[in-house]
């Protein structure tokens, strides 16, 4: 969606423009839920794709604080009951599932953080902020939609967003540093000796595998987390998130064994590992 499309412009989120990858794991989470869970998810995934191409690939500063600034129109808009066409495909999501205005809002203000100002080694609280808002704020979307126990499923967004968030973190690390970024925290940087490092020469460093290993240890507790409350929790509604978690930990898993010695090969776990995660937890 061009953020520089007059309103008039301005399509609707269409089904097939919100479908996610086919074959992703999150393609697969979502293909096992009823039909009207399935498109509320992606009618959610559409907006959070819409955002997110605005942070990463909106143009100029100000055309993309612009933009997101009209989606936070739009969201209040939809709120009060007058949905610009662009997100009219959350009206019954929103009804339906008691999804928040604020948990919108904060996929917003998460992306924001990337559209401005390139994120170089925040310090640990605003790299737990920038999680939860671009990542625990749709779970917290998500685990509505799946019908989870209000309780249990806040919690379950904030444990498997920070984990996939932190896996997703790790996993990308030259990818993001290509683009400027660094997401590794201020403080387990500086027990290195980096101060305001740039993100080449962080990555670079002899010792980034401590920082690394720091990092996906705090992802490993979060999983664990996750587990003990998808494990409480009746299968039917936890097998979205069940297979999240798994298949990403699988990620972390292979970027923990590759290592980080330069040169770093891009991991993908194979095929036949995610076909076990998509049997034991999708369809068993």
């Amino acid at each position: 969606m061009s953020a520089t499309a007059s309103p008039a412009q301005e399509p609707a989120m269409a089904q097939d423009a919100a479908l996610p990858a086919a074959g992703s794991s999150f393609y697969t989470a979502m293909r096992l839920l009823p039909k009207d869970r399935r498109e509320a998810m992606y009618a959610v995934y559409a907006f959070c794709r819409s955002v997110d191409d605005v942070a990463d690939d909106g143009g100029p500063a100000p055309v993309r604080a612009a933009e997101l600034d009209r989606w936070r129109a739009d969201i209040d808009a939809l709120y009060a009951g007058n949905p610009a066409p662009r997100v009219r495909d959350l009206v019954v999501p929103i009804r339906r599932y008691g999804l928040l205005r604020e948990d919108f809002q904060a996929v917003i203000d998460g992306m924001a953080m990337d559209a401005f100002e390139d994120i170089v080694a925040p310090d640990e609280a605003t790299l737990d902020l920038y999680c939860d808002r671009v990542a625990s704020a749709v779970g917290r979307l998500s685990v509505r939609i799946f019908g989870l126990p209000e309780a249990d499923g806040i919690r379950l967004a904030h444990h498997e967003g920070r984990a996939l968030q932190l896996t997703n973190i790790l996993r990308d690390i030259d990818e993001d540093a290509e683009r400027g970024r660094l997401y590794l925290p201020r403080e387990k940087l500086a027990a290195i000796g980096l101060t305001d490092p740039t993100p080449q020469v962080a990555i670079a460093h002899p010792r980034i595998g401590e920082v690394c290993i720091a990092v996906a240890r705090e992802a490993e507790a979060h999983y664990r987390d996750t587990w003990t409350i998808i494990d409480r929790n009746p299968r039917k509604e936890t097998k979205a998130p069940r297979l999240m978690a798994a298949a990403y930990r699988l990620y972390l898993d292979a970027v923990l064994k590759r290592g980080w010695a330069m040169p770093r090969a891009r991991v993908k776990p194979s095929k036949l590992a995610l076909l076990g995660v998509a049997l034991r937890h999708g369809i068993l």
